[in-house]
């Protein structure tokens, strides 16, 4: 009777003889995690700035509103208060607006920055674990060529 290869022998043997170096992939999450809370770090201080600009905006809106529902002595008194809250409030809309673009600015550029930043560190890690991978198949290469 014919006696069956164990293929799972096989490939433990072959598995073996290919060296698996796992501080790369530990270096890969580690800069990870770390481009991560620095990411983290740029949305939430972009979050906070905006919450900021909205708590603002909406006090001295409020104020506004406020001074406007006092009861007036003449009819044209309501008109003048309404057309002075509207421009008012388009001004104040407008300088919002222009604080809410500056932090979404620095957010975009921070990000970019970062992004730069990891992917030349990315770039010469890579680089680096390519020419130790050679290395150790070539050396691996050799062996099994001088073991036949």
């Amino acid at each position: 009777m014919a006696k069956t290869q164990d293929f799972s022998a096989m490939m433990k043997d072959m598995m073996a003889s290919f060296p698996v170096d796992t501080s790369a992939m530990e270096d890969f999450f580690k800069n990870t995690a770390a481009l991560n809370e620095k990411l983290s770090s740029v949305a939430l201080e972009a979050a906070e700035k905006n919450a900021e600009i909205s708590s603002k905006w909406t006090k001295d809106t409020l104020a506004k509103i406020g001074e406007a529902s006092k009861a007036k002595a003449e009819p044209a008194d309501y008109a003048k208060v309404a057309t002075d809250f509207a421009s008012a409030s388009a001004e104040v809309a407008a300088e919002n607006m222009a604080a809410f673009a500056e932090v979404a600015k620095k957010v975009q550029m921070d990000t970019v920055e970062l992004l730069m930043s990891a992917g030349k560190d990315m770039s010469e890690e890579a680089t680096a674990a390519v020419k130790k991978a050679t290395e150790e198949v070539t050396t691996a290469a050799k062996k099994a060529a001088a073991a036949k």
